[in-house]
């Protein structure tokens, strides 16, 4: 598979089991985040922080329930129309770029991954999207 003509479902191919939804340190907020999701549960943002949100550091993360999955994850993610910018970029995240092995690490825990893809072609498709997304 040359790696100029890569598309997304020669990469990734979301199963909708919610491993992603569980673990990893939390999931990081933008303020575009907060605004987006408070106005979709129909809360304020600091009402939102306060409920649905631990700290990590100084910056927010949302909260996880005891069996370590989003609060939002209940079979399916309840706030998909408004998931934050973190979850949308899944699984083409930064660290791919930092190092390639990433993308192997995350696989494992991350069945729609196809961790046989040539790392140079998950790099560059990783770069090209992140640059388009941002």
């Amino acid at each position: 598979m040359p790696s100029d003509c890569i598309v997304t479902k020669e990469l990734f191919e979301c199963r909708r089991c919610g491993d992603c939804c569980k673990g990893f340190g939390g999931t990081y907020l933008t303020g575009e985040d907060i605004e987006a999701i408070s106005r979709y549960i129909g809360s304020n943002p600091e009402k939102f922080i306060a409920r649905y949100c631990s700290l990590s550091g100084t910056k927010p993360v949302l909260a996880q329930r005891s069996d370590g999955y989003c609060i939002f994850w209940d079979n399916i993610c309840t706030i998909h129309l408004v998931k934050p910018h973190m979850c949308r970029k899944w699984p083409f995240i930064e660290s791919i770029l930092v190092d390639a092995k990433n993308w192997l690490i995350i696989a494992d825990s991350c069945p729609g991954i196809h961790a046989d893809a040539p790392v140079d072609a998950v790099q560059k498709y990783v770069k090209k999207k992140l640059t388009r997304d941002n």
